[in-house]
Order: structure tokens, then C-alpha cells, then sequence
């Protein structure tokens, strides 16, 4: 990196910090703690895990500030070490042991600044420069106090800054359109007041349970699974079986070995059916789980239990894409696409395939298990006001990406030509 105002990361921050490395819950138990997974785009969204194990101290002192930078210090996948984000808001939010949170000094560099810097190319090699690799890369406070940053000046910084909180809130709306959509589903079902029982016990016969579904695991009887199977039968245009309205693509396809595809992990989908990233790699390069093709109009959905979440639509860009085998990559004439992945997101659908989850190493949901869900045939006037607001969504999302991409570009500029950038 060729650049006249240059300072080592030391000089660019107050100060850095470590996550909590305590054991993480899915029950929300204690206080609420971010992790990558909650990474959206160059900010954060709403934590997945929380813990108890967090004195009241120590979360106050995790707590999350406006303007902090959360940046990943271990992971298996190189490429992920030393992405980082910007926190926008104040949050109620601790954070892992694989983060780490530094504050940077504004007399040196803003935040915004900071974060597109580091997800630039230059960054990237800075980072890569530093980080050591063993079965995991790391890149640590210590390592980023020795990173070379571009001090750029406070005109450049200010637009960079713009884009970036422009980008914040055009994703806000974003969001909002998606949140939407998935309330007014949840309404259609009848679901504004329904309460599914909590009971953690049920009686059944043997004829009623093993017999009946092959299953002896007490999880799949819950009554609550009854409750929601219930309201997915009651819905009155009816309902079918996935396996009958939905066509499920499970055939391996063998990439071409000096082709390049772009891949998709479940570690690349975001919380509103988003597609947030991929690897391009040569088909003999791919890993052998890289054998599930995609077309524009699919929904992949996983099928492993704690991600089952992990939705998305395939939009023009993942045509012809490779994902994962830990999806399933569904189709359907019954249903336009948008109203497929939110109805697979919706919280009747992902429990019913969270009943039908089964294993001991890996637990995940078989295709017989999948195709016998019930899924409601959701009325076409409904399914056309959802895709309206998932396509204005997944839009904005795209404009939202842009003008991050603009700020990563301005930085990238701005060391290029000497601290100058087009108007």
C-alpha cells in the first residue's frame, strides 16, 4: 500500500477488547451476545444466542456503543478473519470471543472510515498480511495494532462516513419491507393471537407413535407440534404436503473442473432470505459439498438443525450458482418464490421442520421427513401483496450494498491517487 499519511493501528484507536469466550445458549438465558453470524453487511443485527454465565460488570463493560468497530479475530475460514463492522447504534448487546471491538480515535480516522478500509482490498491484504494461519486463521488486537491504516482527509472521510449511514438506513427499510411481509403471512394464518402449548410432555400409544411414524425421540410428539400442524390444516384455501406442491432438487451436480462458480455456504445467508456473500473457485478446487446447482427462482432452505433458518431466494446474480448439500433447493408451481421462502422462514413451517429434525453427530431434516410437512396453500391476492414487499426489499438491500461498496471504492481511490478522489 502506497500512501504518504500513513499510522499503525496502535495510533489509530483508544482502545481494544476481547468477547466473552463464556458458553453462548439458545434459550435467551442472561444477556444477549453477538456473534459473525450476526454481521449484516458492514453492521450488525440482533444476536441468536445469549448467556448466563456474564456477571453484571462485565456485561456493562461488553456493552456495544455507537460508532464502536467489531472485527473477527478467529475463524476457519481465512477469508472471514478481519471482516468487520460498524456498530451504528447503542445496543443492550455483549459480544463473543471470536470478535473483538476496537474504538477508534476520530482525530485519526472515523469509524466508517475505518471499516471500509479494513473490507477493501487494501485491508484485506493488510489483514492477511498480519493474521496467522494454523487449523484457524486469527488476527488479534496485538496484530491489529501492527496493521498500516491511510489517514485520508477529513473531506473524504465525511463522504465515506455519508455513504456508510446512508447505507444504514436504506438497509433499515429494507428490512422493514421483509418484516412486513412475514407479519402480514403470520396474520393470513391467523397466527396475531395464537399461543402453541408449552407443555413439555405428551401420551401417546405405541400404535399412535412408533408404529405410526418410526420415531421413539419424545421431542417429535410436543404437543405444540400438534398445535401448529392444527393451523396449518385449519387455514381456509386448504393445504398440501411439501413433498406434493414443491418440487425438491436433491440430484448431485459434478462441477467442471477449470469452470468457475460461485458458491454458497449456509455461513452466506442473512436473516431477511438474503444471499450475503459467496466463493469463486475453480470446480476442482470446490469442496465435495459443493454439489447442489441453482437457478434464478429457487429457494434453498438448510436443512440442519440451530441454521434451519438459513433461507434464501436465488435472484438473478446466483443463477446457476453451486451450494451446499446441507440445503434443499425447492420449487414450486403453487407458489411464487417470495412467498415460498417466507413461508419456509415462517415460525409454523420452522418448527414443524425443527419436529422433523433426527441424528446424533449431525442433526438435520431428511427429505421424507421434509416432504411430509403440511404448508398452507396460501391464497394468490396474499402471495402477490408479499412478493410486492420482498422484491422492494431484496431492491433496497441491493442500493444499501451499493453504497458500501461506493465507500470501499472511495477508500481505495483516495490511496491510489494520493488522498485525492473524483468528484
Amino acid at each position: 500500500m502506497h500512501y504518504n499519511d500513513i499510522v499503525k493501528g496502535e495510533k489509530a484507536i483508544i482502545f481494544s477488547q476481547y468477547g466473552t469466550s463464556n458458553e453462548l445458549n439458545e434459550i435467551e438465558l442472561g444477556y444477549p451476545v453477538l456473534r459473525l453470524n450476526e454481521f449484516n453487511l458492514a453492521f450488525i443485527s440482533k444476536p441468536a444466542k445469549y448467556c448466563d454465565l456474564l456477571d453484571a460488570d462485565t456485561y456493562q463493560s461488553l456493552k456495544l456503543k455507537k460508532d464502536d468497530v467489531l472485527i473477527c479475530r478467529t475463524n476457519g475460514n481465512p477469508k472471514l478473519v478481519g471482516k468487520s463492522a460498524i456498530v451504528p447504534a447503542d445496543y443492550n448487546y455483549a459480544f463473543a470471543s471470536y470478535l473483538f471491538r476496537v474504538r477508534p480515535d476520530r482525530n485519526v480516522i472515523n469509524s466508517a472510515s475505518l471499516v471500509a478500509f479494513l473490507n477493501s482490498k487494501y485491508g484485506r491484504m493488510e489483514v492477511e498480511k498480519y493474521a496467522m494461519v494454523s487449523n484457524q486463521a486469527n488476527f488479534s488486537p496485538a496484530k491489529f495494532r501492527e496493521i498500516s491504516i491511510p489517514i485520508l482527509p477529513n473531506s473524504i472521510q465525511q463522504r465515506i462516513e455519508n455513504y456508510t449511514y446512508s447505507s444504514f438506513e436504506v438497509l433499515k427499510k429494507s428490512e422493514e419491507l421483509y418484516a412486513y411481509a412475514e407479519a402480514y403471512l403470520l396474520e393470513c394464518l391467523g397466527m396475531t393471537e395464537f399461543s402453541a402449548n408449552p407443555n413439555a410432555y405428551n401420551v401417546k400409544t405405541l400404535k399412535d407413535s412408533f408404529l405410526e411414524t418410526g420415531r421413539f425421540d419424545s421431542e417429535y410428539y410436543l404437543p405444540k407440534y400438534e398445535d401448529y400442524i392444527r393451523l396449518v390444516q385449519s387455514y381456509s384455501n386448504g393445504c398440501g404436503l411439501i413433498g406434493e406442491v414443491c418440487t425438491i432438487k436433491d440430484r448431485n451436480y459434478t462441477p467442471e473442473d477449470g469452470v468457475r462458480y460461485k458458491y454458497i455456504e449456509l455461513a452466506n445467508i442473512g436473516k431477511s432470505g438474503e444471499i450475503t456473500g459467496y466463493e469463486e473457485q475453480v470446480g476442482k478446487e470446490l469442496p465435495t459439498r459443493a454439489r447442489r446447482i441453482v437457478h434464478r427462482g429457487d429457494v434453498i432452505v438448510s436443512s440442519v438443525e440451530g441454521s434451519l433458518d438459513s433461507c434464501a431466494l436465488i435472484t438473478d446474480e446466483y443463477d446457476r450458482a453451486l451450494c451446499s448439500t446441507g440445503f434443499y433447493v425447492l420449487q414450486s408451481s403453487e407458489f411464487n418464490p417470495e412467498t415460498l421462502l417466507t413461508l419456509f422462514k415462517s415460525q409454523p413451517i420452522q418448527n414443524l421442520m425443527k419436529k422433523g429434525c433426527s441424528g446424533t453427530i449431525l442433526t438435520a431434516i431428511s427429505k421424507s421427513e421434509l416432504e411430509r410437512i403440511p404448508i398452507p396453500l396460501i391464497r394468490q391476492e396474499v402471495q402477490d401483496e408479499i412478493a410486492k414487499h420482498v422484491q422492494k426489499s431484496f431492491e433496497l438491500r441491493k442500493e444499501a450494498m451499493q453504497l458500501l461498496e461506493d465507500a470501499e471504492l472511495t477508500v481505495e481511490q483516495a490511496i491510489e491517487m494520493g488522498g485525492r478522489v473524483s468528484p
